[in-house]
């Protein structure tokens, strides 16, 4: 065993990689056990945008930048993550949505998001595949983009390349103990630390402990075009993203008119992000409410489809996919960033990311190990650390700065 211990990780997306490949870095022993072959959830289902700017002031956007950053520097070591700056621009189609946009630009944190109000030439520059309709856009320097089909496993083929890692998929844990988990092959795994990672999954194990009504799901729908002819450069946004993320100023909200039914009902947002090979990848939608449908919505996909079309100066290339994915969240989104409990001594959950999961997934790791290392002493280990109060602990600051 390694001198610093050895951590058990239960899950193979994307918060319980990071976990595997912080803990190992710190010089732990890991072992990673995932129930499917390789990863099926929402690490694989989204759009990899690691996206700082809408997020909430104070804690939130803090534990972003930090992530941002570390994302960055985990790609310049692990290739395969086609980590790239790449907006996004939030494109205003109305000189209403343009307004809004000019108060964004002004809020006192604006520098730290790094936006930067554009004219719609301007824009067009950037972007040469903008539509003529935009009326300009807001840019956010600080975000990013991973390639989320490639990410999660490049990860994990990266640590399975260093000593100390071993690889367990496959196996459906079903018995905790003290720092110890149970397979349905009667196999333990045991450790100094056991992270249990599940995701969105809310039976089993687990659903025990996942804070009560802390914690919910949400489905969402996407789809993957064939490849488009231009080349986008950054992610696109429309206006809804701006009703739907915490960052903007809510009373600016006011100026816009009211959002199409078809989109209120699913609680839409157009995101739209051009991977590797040319495809476009757009969505999103948000249910509450389950069950979930076990079908997908044609309505709400020939809305975003028509919102593409909007935007795009090209017309929207054929329909290859479409799929809908589940991932959990707080309830209150603003005052818990994550769900994270001490079950049993030396067994943590750490549930409720949300969306903030692709990004904000290697300051989350980096906190738990850094007080796994000792290098924490504020926080415990029965501690919610998703509360703002402690999410102070490790390298996240509850007060966002400029990063040189």
């Amino acid at each position: 065993m390694s001198a610093a211990g050895r951590v058990v990780v239960v899950g193979g997306g994307i918060i319980g990689t990071m976990y595997c490949l912080m803990a190992l870095e710190a010089g732990f022993e890991v072992v990673h056990v995932e129930r499917d072959i390789e990863p099926r959830g929402a690490s694989v289902r989204n759009f990899g945008l690691v996206w700082v700017g809408g997020r909430a002031a104070g804690p939130e956007l803090a534990l972003a930048l930090r992530a941002r950053r570390l994302w960055e520097e985990i790609a310049l070591r692990v290739d395969g993550l086609h980590f790239r700056p790449a907006g996004p621009l939030t494109v205003a189609g109305s000189a209403a949505e343009l307004r809004m946009m000019e108060q964004a630009a002004r809020q006192d944190d604006a520098g730290i998001r790094q936006w930067q109000l554009l004219s719609a030439e301007s824009a067009r520059g950037l972007c040469p595949e903008l539509s003529e309709r935009s009326a300009g856009a807001l840019y956010c320097g600080r975000d990013a983009v991973v390639e989320p089909r490639l990410a999660v496993n490049t990860l994990r083929e990266h640590l399975r390349r260093q000593r100390g890692y071993s690889w367990a998929s496959g196996r459906e844990v079903v018995l905790l103990g003290e720092r110890k988990v149970k397979d349905e092959h009667g196999e333990w795994f045991a450790g100094d630390r056991v992270l249990l990672c599940t995701g969105a999954q809310g039976v089993g194990l687990v659903a025990p402990h996942l804070g009560g009504p802390r914690v919910r799901r949400v489905r969402l729908q996407m789809l993957q075009t064939e490849p488009y002819p231009g080349t986008l450069g950054p992610a696109l946004a429309d206006c809804d993203s701006m009703r739907y993320y915490p960052a903007y100023d809510a009373g600016a909200l006011a100026w816009l008119p009211p959002q199409a039914p078809i989109a209120r009902s699913f609680a839409a947002q157009l995101l739209l992000v051009q991977r590797v090979d040319g495809c476009l990848t757009f969505g999103d939608t948000h249910d509450y409410d389950e069950p979930f449908p076990f079908d997908l919505e044609e309505e709400i996909y020939r809305y975003l489809l028509d919102r593409a079309a909007a935007v795009l100066r090209q017309p929207v290339p054929r329909v290859q996919r479409r799929w809908a994915g589940v991932y959990s969240e707080t309830i209150e989104k603003r005052s818990e960033l994550y769900w994270r409990e001490e079950v049993l001594p030396g067994v943590e959950v750490v549930s409720g990311v949300g969306g903030r999961g692709m990004t904000c997934a290697p300051a989350i790791a980096e906190q738990s190990v850094a007080w796994l290392s000792g290098n924490t002493p504020a926080a415990r280990p029965d501690a919610h650390l998703g509360l703002p109060e402690r999410v102070s602990a490790g390298t996240a600051s509850t007060t966002a700065t400029e990063e040189p």
